[in-house]
């Protein structure tokens, strides 16, 4: 990461942003955030006792940057397999932390809150929603969100909502938005990027925290077996 910090004001004609997934390398801060008690609170009341951490992942956007389109990210809402369609109405939960923060028009977050209600079929694309054509099976008013929050926000959100980032202007005062994100599943099969778990977090975890690491890892043909 310090390399990348200091190749920022390096002038470039396509600004990168800095990923790192599974974000392994946490900290202190970063560590206790898996099982914070206000964190476990509100994993237990959205799914239950029964829930595993699924991966980390760190991104700095830099100045310049451009937009991600809307999309979701549960695995299984968006696959075929027997075993993604026997998981697929499982919860997903992306809890995103924002250090320093984000404000409208600067690298923004923005969701369609209810969209998470709408069956995963081809034609249910978040431009149809917005115009209207889901209103009924969504049982609401789908309408766009556009978020601002101050630094040190947390995101909770489920991974079936429709969600999209705005650009970051050249002329942001904000060199670059940093997010780092945990995701947590209802027990059961792995999701696209469920992660080994370092032997040294199992060595060091308290017994309710293995509870949340002992589970299987994503491997390349596991939904097929």
């Amino acid at each position: 990461m310090r390399h990348y910090l200091d190749a920022l004001d390096e002038k470039s004609t396509a600004p990168q942003s800095y990923f790192v997934r599974p974000w392994n390398d946490r900290g202190p801060c970063g560590d206790h955030l898996i099982d914070d008690p206000f964190v476990t609170a509100l994993l237990q009341a959205t799914i239950g006792p029964n829930y595993h951490f699924c991966h980390s992942a760190l991104n700095l956007a830099p100045r310049g940057i451009g937009p991600i389109p809307f999309h979701q990210d549960h695995h299984h809402w968006k696959h075929e397999n027997p075993v993604n369609l026997a998981e697929r109405d499982k919860y997903y939960v992306q809890i995103l932390y924002y250090p320093n923060g984000f404000t409208l028009g600067d690298r923004n977050l923005k969701v369609i809150p209810g969209s998470h209600l709408v069956a995963p079929t081809a034609e249910a694309t978040p431009e149809r929603m917005l115009a209207g054509a889901y209103d009924a099976e969504a049982g609401r008013e789908l309408k766009e969100m556009r978020l601002a929050v101050p630094p040190g926000s947390m995101v909770y959100i489920n991974a079936r909502i429709f969600h999209a980032v705005e650009a970051k202007p050249e002329d942001s005062p904000q060199p670059y938005r940093i997010f780092n994100i945990d995701i947590f599943k209802e027990a059961g099969p792995p999701h696209r990027y469920t992660q080994d778990i370092p032997p040294k977090w199992i060595a060091r975890a308290s017994p309710t925290r293995k509870k949340l690491f002992l589970r299987e890892p994503y491997t390349e043909g596991c939904w097929e077996a």
